[in-house]
This record gives C-alpha cells, sequence and structure tokens, in this order.
C-alpha cells in the first residue's frame, strides 16, 4: 500500500532491531570460536595427558632404581699351616699262633700256622692211590670223559672239610691250574672233590700233580704227580689224602 504523506515511521525502532541482529551474530562467532578452541584443548589432552592444559593429569610413574648385584669379595687365601707329623714309633712284631678252623661236626680241624719245614708235610697220599677206574660216578658220559677224584682224611679218618686242592701241570701241551674245595664232591666221601680233565681219555706221563693247601694257600701236602692214560676202562684217577699229624 503506497505510503503518504501522512504516514509515520518509527526510525528508533529500525535501528534497535540491527542493532539486535548484530549482537546476536557476534555471540554466535564467539560461541563457536570457543567450542573450537575448546575441541582444541580436549584434543591436545587425549593425544597428551601429561600436557600442562590437562587440569587432571595421570600420577607420574616412580622411577625404578637399579638394583645392585652383590659381587664375591676375593679374600687372601693363606698358605695351610704346617703341622709336624710325629713318626711312629717301632712296635714289636708277635709271631702268630698256630689257629684252628671251625667245621662241622665229624670234620677234622685244619692247623693253620708256621710249620717247622723238617717235620714234613701233614698230609700225605694213602697208601695204593692213585688208582684207575671206569668213570663210575658219570655213567651218562660213560667213556666221554676223563678226570681226578678223591676225598680228604683226618688223623681219625674223618674228613676234613674246606681245604683246597690244586690240579697244576700241563695236558696236551695246555697249562693246567685250577683249584677246588674238599667236601664239593660227595660221591667219592664227605670230603670229596673232583677234576674234570676232559672229553675224552688221553695219555699222559707224570706232567700232572695235585697238592693241599691251607686257607693261606701254604702246602698241607707235597705234589703228587700221576700219569693219565687214555683207556676207557681207566679214565678216573682216584688219589686220596689222609692226615698224619
Amino acid at each position: 500500500m503506497p505510503k503518504d504523506v501522512f504516514d509515520y515511521y518509527d526510525e528508533d525502532d529500525t535501528g534497535k532491531s540491527k542493532s539486535k541482529v548484530a549482537v546476536w551474530d557476534i555471540l554466535a562467532i564467539v560461541m563457536i570460536v570457543g567450542a573450537l578452541c575448546l575441541a582444541a584443548v580436549f584434543l591436545m589432552i587425549i593425544i597428551n595427558p601429561y600436557s600442562g592444559l590437562n587440569p587432571f593429569p595421570p600420577p607420574t610413574m616412580p622411577v625404578l632404581a637399579p638394583t645392585l648385584t652383590p659381587s664375591p669379595t676375593l679374600r687372601a687365601l693363606l698358605p695351610p699351616t704346617w703341622t709336624p707329623t710325629p713318626s711312629p714309633l717301632p712296635t714289636e712284631t708277635a709271631t702268630p699262633e698256630p689257629t684252628y678252623t671251625l667245621t662241622p661236626e665229624g670234620a677234622q680241624p685244619t692247623l693253620e700256622g708256621t710249620r717247622d719245614p723238617s717235620e714234613g708235610m701233614p698230609f700225605v697220599i694213602q697208601d695204593g692211590y692213585p688208582q684207575y677206574i671206569p668213570n663210575i660216578y658219570h655213567p651218562d658220559a660213560g667213556c666221554n670223559w676223563q678226570g681226578i677224584g678223591g676225598q680228604v682224611s683226618g688223623l681219625n679218618g674223618g674228613p676234613v672239610l674246606f681245604l683246597s686242592i690244586k690240579l697244576g701241570g700241563s695236558l696236551n701241551g695246555q697249562a693246567v691250574n685250577i683249584i677246588t674245595i674238599s667236601g664239593t664232591a660227595p660221591q667219592y666221601g664227605q670230603a670229596g672233590f673232583e677234576f674234570t680233565l676232559g672229553e675224552q681219555p688221553v695219555d699222559s706221563v707224570q706232567s700232572l700233580y695235585v697238592e693241599l693247601l691251607d686257607q693261606a694257600d701254604l702246602p698241607l701236602s707235597e705234589k703228587i704227580y700221576f700219569d693219565t692214560i687214555n683207556n676207557c676202562e681207566k679214565n678216573l684217577i682216584l688219589i686220596n689224602f689222609k692226615q698224619l699229624r
């Protein structure tokens, strides 16, 4: 509607309206800038929590001090003190008295100790030995066996156990050195012994011997040499010992 000259315009109202719009624009700009600044501050705090902008920084971790490892202390080693050792005084050696070896009931004790050679050996071969007989104690072997057997008797004719009987010498060019104990072959008697020479009879002349030994391996008899015969009726050699003193 066209205005006429009588219309009234309030110029103050128009100026006030424009000024209000300008104030709100400025406030909006300030708020936006403040929000951007606040966002920037938060971003910096997130990136570096220990930044000075953070009013509540996390606690600082204590620095661990290095642990000292003790090292061994070298000590001077003193040389050992020399202690004089007294020399032992010479002592008299007593001559051992003859001792007796206990044997089972019925067996004869064996005298041990130093013997006078002039008295001779306490054991000798019984009269009538060696004897040559067929192999009666190993019937399954028959002629495929050759050996020596016998027993040891004491002063009263009883058995003497646990004496060593040595078979030595050579047979067919081979050295022979075998030891057995009286009482290990009871088929010859309570104090019997036996040696196996081979699986077939052979001939030999005075190349083998037997002798009695005590528990100290000292001879109790002379070396009894004997022959062997290649004969199935004489492939067992019997040798018995008896005690004289």
